[in-house]
């Protein structure tokens, strides 16, 4: 099983995908929003501010409760779940972060 999202594994992944679709500031131009997939359930999510309106990058802030498998002592999400995997979402359908670094090439 993979690890757990943090924001750290947010950042790595962004390094990854530098200068490809597959990063918010890439690909927002094209419609994709920043999302997250939970892909033992298929469910997907917008990433959000804690009052729910949408960020323009992903954060953990607004996860649903659920996926939320640790906080910090502050009360801000820490990690969620191994099966949450961070990408976009565009027409209608959620992009992995490799789909969206290949999208529209």
């Amino acid at each position: 099983m993979s690890r757990l999202m943090t924001v750290a594994k947010l950042r790595a992944e962004n390094q990854q995908y530098k200068d490809t679709r597959g990063v918010s500031q890439q690909n927002r131009s094209l419609g994709f929003l920043p999302a997250f997939c939970d892909t033992e359930t298929g469910r997907v999510e917008l990433s959000c501010f804690a009052a729910g309106i949408p960020a323009p990058i992903h954060l953990l802030t607004g996860v649903p409760d659920e996926w939320v498998v640790a906080r910090h002592l502050s009360g801000e999400v820490a990690a969620i779940k191994a099966s949450v995997v961070a990408g976009f979402w565009r027409d209608g359908k959620f992009f992995t972060r490799e789909q969206a670094a290949g999208a529209l090439a």
